[in-house]
């Protein structure tokens, strides 16, 4: 069996923190030194109590030895980092320093500087002075000052401070968890897909990670050669048997496969969805079985299924390993959720791990498949949309494919959620594994079976979508939308399925609407989504995104979040403030890459 422990043996980013001071000495350093080290100690108290990695663990922070009065102190600190592996950095500090001898020089760490607003000491200057050395030497920085002066001497973190700290803390780690890490493609391009031709350049330089590569024919070898923990095989099928309903076959009865046919498919799923995990990650139990090499994985974050056609016309689907993997849970328990894309949509594989490291939550993968106008549900089903559905809704549909966390079935002050593994219940699992039913998939477009997931999430969920695009010349792109999940009455929900296809899961989403550019209707969201997928996330963690692309140089080019809450490097201003999204691209475009 893998258990989050071996999972995550290699650990986790720390955050650094750095109590920077006025240098002087015979009265000003000292009297500050107290001071600076209480409210690195606060930071890390706050990020501690607030954060947690994707093993449900607090995170770490590491505060250097010393004040940072100048270079000497500043090297010390970061050599200290370097052996405790930081990934990101903050500044703290109250007062006056000496700005370039006591920044944070290392071009690939995420930072941050919090300075002080007091009248006491002129910490804001600090602020001011250092964040204009990190622009001048092309080391963008995130400038947190809070809006309230506080009294001298004091170390309370204000709500405004802390809402910034936590999110570059969350975005910088979510940065550094990806770093070194690599994008298992199992198989290769899908259908002409243009997310799934996997473009290497993009992965190295703007998110550091390598790309591995495996044939679909390697799960052949390993299912007909048995390279997989025959023990696990018997406990996952066996749990399989008892708690996945299969769903009614749904193909036309010429068509329809033998009750033999279905059980040997069920092995296989099952089978592949092992070797999936294994392949991504390792398993020592392959080791005692003689497979020394299969044992090593492919120290993968992240993977995505091809699947179709190559695989899918002649063998079982992946939507049950993909399903499986990416929820919260399976035959061994509670756990952290693998990221599996659907049809190997590299870019929306990606955009699945920059929600999940962000929010230690199961993504929904889907197809952003068709915008249903009022006129349009009402024409076909006779129920004129109200509420949030009025001005019209998604259909997010993955061909056959999705987390059972999208289901809804986990609750959160009495409301649908999707939360962390170790805040689930068992009640809520097997409420998840009871709305969903495994269908036998369309053979129409699965010649060789399986069994795809159906569902309906349920409504009133906070949702944000996401799409990581690649523009020729431009480079990535992000695209935000928040909003909503709705349901929809019974019939009315049944008849625009039923248009689709009834064996896949379903997710009906709003968006926010702001009444400008491509929110100002449903159909603007759609008409500008760039792409046939999205990845849905729970809770609105758009500001967290904008955040987190910033610091990888992405620019955002639709988002629907409020101006308040959207957070970047303090540069970033120096390309424009009227205009944001224009300025985003200038910037991104500027600094270039954070591994190039």
């Amino acid at each position: 069996m893998i258990e989050n422990g071996y999972r995550w043996r290699d650990g986790f980013p720390k955050i650094g923190i750095r109590p920077t001071i006025d240098g002087r000495r015979r009265g000003v350093r000292e009297s500050l030194e107290v001071q600076t080290m209480d409210l690195a100690k606060a930071v890390a108290k706050l990020l501690q109590e607030e954060l947690r990695y994707p093993n449900g663990e607090p995170v770490e922070c590491v505060i250097a030895d010393t004040c940072i009065g100048g270079v000497a102190e500043a090297a010390a600190a970061a050599k200290k980092f370097k052996i405790a592996e930081v990934g990101l950095t903050i500044t703290v500090t109250p007062c006056w320093c000496y700005g370039t001898e006591t920044m944070d020089t290392d071009p690939s760490l995420p930072k941050a500087v919090w300075g002080f607003n007091g009248t006491g000491r002129p910490g804001a200057v600090y602020l001011a002075a250092v964040l204009s050395a990190h622009a001048q030497k092309g080391l963008p920085a995130f400038g947190i000052y809070g809006e309230d002066v506080q009294d001298e001497g004091d170390d309370h973190i204000p709500a405004d401070v802390q809402e910034k700290l936590l999110r570059f803390a969350r975005s910088g780690l979510a940065v550094a968890c990806m770093k070194d890490q690599a994008y298992l493609s199992m198989g290769s391009v899908s259908m002409g897909i243009a997310g799934s031709i996997v473009n290497d350049s993009f992965f190295q330089e703007y998110l550091g990670m390598r790309n591995e590569y495996i044939d679909m024919s390697e799960f052949t070898r390993r299912l007909e050669e048995g390279i997989y923990d025959p023990e696990e095989y018997e406990k996952a099928f066996a749990w399989v048997k008892e708690n996945c309903k299969e769903g009614s076959d749904n193909n036309p009865e010429l068509l329809q496969t033998t009750r033999e046919r279905k059980d040997w498919e069920w092995e296989t799923v099952v089978k592949m969805t092992l070797i999936t995990r294994d392949l991504m990650i390792g398993n020592p139990r392959l080791a005692e079985l003689g497979y020394g090499e299969e044992a090593q994985g492919h120290h993968a974050i992240v993977s995505g299924f091809q699947g179709q056609r190559q695989w899918t016309d002649h063998s079982p689907n992946g939507d049950f390993l993909e399903t499986i993997l990416n929820s919260s849970f399976d035959w061994n328990g509670k756990r952290s959720p693998y990221m599996v894309a659907t049809e190997n949509d590299s870019l929306n594989g990606m955009g699945m791990l920059f929600g999940y490291l962000l929010t230690n939550t199961a993504q929904i993968f889907a197809d952003v498949r068709t915008y249903w106008s009022p006129d349009s549900v009402e024409r076909v089903t006779g129920h004129k949309l109200e509420g949030r559905a009025a001005n019209g809704l998604l259909h997010l549909i993955n061909s056959g494919s999705a987390t059972l966390d999208g289901t809804g079935e986990q609750m959160k002050d009495g409301k649908p959620a999707m939360k962390p593994f170790w805040e689930i219940s068992d009640e809520e699992v097997d409420n998840m594994l009871k709305a969903t039913q495994w269908r036998p998939a369309s053979v129409e477009y699965f010649r060789g079976g399986g069994f795809s997931t159906d569902y309906l999430t349920r409504g009133e969920m906070p949702m944000t979508m996401a799409r990581l695009n690649l523009v020729k010349g431009l480079g990535p792109v992000l695209q935000i939308a928040e909003g909503y999940s709705v349901e929809l009455p019974e019939h009315v929900h049944e008849t625009l399925d039923n248009r689709t296809d009834p064996t896949w899961p379903t997710t009906w989403f709003v968006p926010n609407l702001t009444d400008n550019g491509a929110f100002s209707s449903v159909y603007d969201v759609m008409d500008n989504w760039g792409a046939n997928h999205g990845v849905i996330s729970y809770g609105h963690i758009g500001a967290d995104l904008i955040t987190l692309a910033s610091i990888l140089r992405i620019p955002v080019s639709m988002h629907n979040v409020p101006k308040e809450k959207v957070f970047r490097p303090r540069a970033w201003g120096m390309f424009g403030t009227e205009q944001a999204e224009s300025a985003d691209f200038r910037a991104c475009a500027n600094f270039g890459p954070l591994y190039k």
